[in-house]
């Protein structure tokens, strides 16, 4: 895999959709847990305030720029990352590509009933896949050994945690030397679009690097966590100039 990219101390790998693809595949013929998280400027924001999860972001094994803003924030450093590595998209084509493997996948997280249908929908949309668990993510701290006994009895390859930033990252960190997985990757709300809860923006909006601002304009609610953006940005400025 290519270099690292430090933006705000978080450090991200160098790839492009296809590349990190392939580092999955990669994943699932070692006998090795990996973690994989997707950041966007909001998750750069929140490792700052903690170190903790400044430092699982940086132990992980792959770790993709999300957000547009992630990319924005290479170019203005002169250290440009290749482009911008959706994780709901890079979910989508490693499932694509692995869905005649027997490979076995499991879904933690979301409301309940939403991983449930989320799973539903991606077994008819990747033909072949076998998704043999699923767990909302409304669960106590002592209902996780259960959780995790039931991840282990069924042979899981890959896992999906959709609880949010930073909570999904500091589960599959927490439990990594528990957890007999391969391929543990932080999705964030990705159950909701995969469910049909939740729709993704129009294409041109996805191109145009667009997204955020056309969830903005569906969730007037998200404008107090979209502040974040530019406050990410002056701060990228500030540490291009130190």
């Amino acid at each position: 895999m290519n270099k690292r990219v430090e933006i705000l101390n978080v450090y991200f790998d160098n790839c492009t959709m296809a590349e990190a693809v392939n580092k999955l595949i990669g994943f699932l013929k070692k006998d090795k847990y990996h973690m994989v998280f997707t950041p966007n400027p909001e998750f750069v924001m929140e490792a700052n305030k903690d170190e903790q999860f400044l430092k699982i972001l940086n132990e992980a094994d792959l770790v993709v720029p999300d957000g547009i803003g992630i990319v924005i924030g290479s170019k203005i450093l002169k250290n440009k990352l290749k482009e911008r590595v959706a994780g709901y998209d890079m979910v989508q084509n490693f499932l694509g590509k692995i869905k005649n493997d027997n490979y076995n996948i499991y879904f933690v997280g979301a409301a309940p009933g939403v991983a449930q249908q989320a799973a539903i929908n991606m077994e008819k949309l990747h033909k072949g896949i076998n998704i043999c668990g699923v767990r909302d993510g409304y669960f106590k701290e002592d209902e996780i050994s259960e959780i995790i006994s039931d991840i282990n009895k069924k042979q899981t390859d890959i896992l999906l945690v959709g609880l949010g930033a930073p909570r999904q990252e500091k589960f599959i960190y927490k439990y990594r030397n528990e957890l007999n997985t391969k391929v543990n990757i932080g999705v964030g709300g990705s159950f909701d679009g995969m469910s049909g809860k939740a729709k993704r923006a129009p294409v041109i909006f996805q191109k145009l690097g667009l997204e955020w601002f056309y969830r903005l304009i569906a969730q007037p609610t998200r404008l107090i966590r979209m502040l974040q953006l530019p406050l990410y940005l002056i701060k990228v400025i500030n540490s291009r100039r130190k």
